[in-house]
């Protein structure tokens, strides 16, 4: 009995450094960043970034290996109908934590945008001036109909081009689903780089900083918090896509079998939704300066 096959659907994997070596290093990137930003950590003075540096590293190379390893065990087989339930489930989870995430930051920021005149109840007559409108006295909000309405346009037709590589696949059109990958990563890349644009263009002074109250700053942290994670998770769901594209013209995946693909369309499909709430309520309904 104990040298005949084991005959089961599960794939029962080998022993793997990724899950202590990933957190090993996301670990030193945090204490890094500490002493990068505040310094005093480890007697490491504040602007030193090489321990950072060190663990972003660290968890690059636990991303590449890891995915790696799980490639491999998808080209040799190891990925029966009950394990793919299960990465479905995995998926759909670490999805859900990152909704979780975004839950979060809306809440604080509707908890200022919507009762920010309770703020005024301050007997401080700055702080009463900063408060009494949304955004805050002297902050001067980022218009919705430029940069960030074509930002809006990139990512609903790159919704509309990752679906259409999705069904090629399914349907065995390999071409059709490569060409619409290619599109949706350039128009990720698009996206990537006008975000860029617009950031280098904010006038963060008046974005960050109210003479009336130096509160008013939760605005710009709050803006470039929602923003900056967001535009973080495209970059992502970039690269997620561009390494899809390599196994695709390499031959991988197949209508019935490419779960690696539908996770990237589920993810890139969860920054689509999280960009229409941000451009709606951040830029739109909630930025619109009073000045």
């Amino acid at each position: 009995m104990a040298h005949g096959a084991v005959k089961h659907d599960y794939h029962i994997l080998p022993p793997s450094p990724w899950p202590f070596v990933g957190s090993a290093s996301a670990t030193l990137m945090a204490i890094g960043l500490i002493a990068w930003i505040k310094g005093g950590v480890f007697g490491i003075e504040k602007g030193q970034w090489w321990l950072f540096a060190t663990g972003f590293a660290g968890v690059l190379y636990t991303m590449f290996g890891w995915w790696r390893d799980v490639v491999k065990e998808a080209n040799a087989g190891d990925h029966t109908p009950v394990v793919s339930i299960g990465l479905r489930y995995g998926m759909v989870l670490f999805i859900a934590s990152e909704v979780m995430f975004f839950v979060a930051w809306f809440w604080i920021f509707f908890e200022m945008a919507l009762f920010h005149h309770h703020r005024t109840l301050s007997g401080i007559e700055e702080v009463r001036t900063a408060w009494a409108t949304w955004p805050p006295a002297g902050v001067e909000a980022v218009s919705p109909w430029h940069l960030p309405l074509v930002n809006t346009l990139t990512l609903l037709l790159s919704g509309t081009t990752i679906t259409w590589s999705h069904h090629a696949l399914q349907q065995g059109d390999r071409k059709g689903a490569k060409w619409g990958l290619i599109l949706t990563i350039l128009l990720g890349a698009l996206f990537t780089t006008i975000q860029i644009y617009e950031y280098s263009h904010i006038n963060h002074e008046h974005l960050f900083y109210s003479e009336a109250a130096a509160n008013s700053g939760l605005y710009g942290s709050t803006f470039f918090l929602a923003t900056g994670f967001h535009g973080f998770h495209v970059f992502v769901g970039t690269l997620f896509l561009i390494v899809c594209l390599i196994r695709l013209m390499n031959g991988a995946f197949t209508p019935k079998q490419h779960f690696g693909f539908e996770a990237a369309a589920w993810y890139w499909h969860f920054v689509d939704v999280v960009w229409l709430f941000l451009f709606a309520f951040v830029y739109v309904i909630f930025g619109a300066s009073p000045h």
